[in-house]
């Protein structure tokens, strides 16, 4: 099996299948557990991401007993893609996730966990959860992986610009020269931004530009909560994640040998910190 994009390699566990929500049908990934399933667990994917920055984590997921899910979100990869900035707002993108949530938690509590930006959507997915009147309960608990408690003005407003104006690679563009030597991993990645759209990435950078501290807010809602990021993360200032965790009370780890994708860099212990932090919770 390999990604929609390029000649990136994916495991047969895998399973290829899709959701249907108000943005249209998005791509999804599932890896279902040998044994007894423990839970269902559900993988948010970052700025310019898709459900494929969890191809080596979700089967070492499920192989400590989780059912274990990522999806590609509106205007992202192979997911569709509705035309217009304003369809890329960060209650859409929450909105999106709770739709995943309920296909594939068959009436029992999520494990959510998201990356980076997938970590704005995830919080605002817990608490748009809330805010409808639907159970709290619908999300077991919350990871927030290499990401923070709301946007930070002006980070990404230079390459949004740079998008706007020359396309989705632009940005890419920029670590790699016309003619410099590109791996399986640097040709999927072009290859998905192509596919990408680019009011989903002017959304984004929108919404980490943007969007307020919901710190207190998750809080409250009393959901069990972790925060973990690479050791060397230097695309969310860690310092800004150490606190966020101390203000949320939340769970605190450090992933070793790994930087703003731990899911990519070092699995192996991702997965293993997730089992226990569920474990905890279950």
């Amino acid at each position: 099996m390999t990604a929609p994009f390029g000649t990136l390699a994916l495991a047969p566990e895998l399973e290829h299948f899709t959701v249907h929500t108000a943005a249209g049908p998005l791509t999804a990934f599932r890896v279902l557990p040998a044994g007894p399933r423990r839970g269902v667990a559900l993988l948010v994917p970052g700025f310019t991401g898709s459900k494929e920055d969890f191809r080596l984590l979700l089967p070492l997921i499920a192989a400590h007993g989780w059912e274990a899910v990522s999806y590609s979100q509106r205007g992202q990869a192979d997911s569709a893609a509705p035309a217009g900035i304003e369809n890329y707002r960060l209650e859409d993108f929450a909105a999106d996730a709770v739709t995943v949530a309920h296909e594939i938690g068959a009436g029992g509590a999520v494990h959510l966990v998201g990356h980076s930006l997938g970590g704005l959507v995830a919080r605002a997915a817990l608490l748009h959860s809330i805010s409808q009147e639907q159970s709290p309960a619908q999300f077991a608990d919350l990871t927030m992986l290499c990401s923070g408690p709301g946007g930070r003005a002006g980070v990404h407003a230079a390459n949004a610009a740079l998008v706007a104006e020359h396309g989705t690679l632009a940005v890419w563009a920029l670590d790699h020269p016309e003619g410099s030597p590109l791996t399986a991993d640097d040709v999927f990645v072009r290859d998905r931004l192509i596919a990408s759209s680019v009011d989903n990435i002017l959304g984004g950078a929108r919404i980490l530009d943007s969007t307020p501290d919901t710190t207190d807010a998750v809080r409250a809602s009393a959901v069990p909560t972790l925060v973990a990021h690479g050791d060397s993360d230097d695309a969310w200032p860690i310092p800004s994640q150490r606190l966020m965790a101390e203000q949320l009370g939340a769970q605190y780890r450090v992933i070793p040998q790994a930087g703003h994708l731990p899911n990519l860099d070092n699995p192996g212990f991702t997965a293993a910190m997730l089992n226990d932090f569920w474990a905890s919770t279950s």
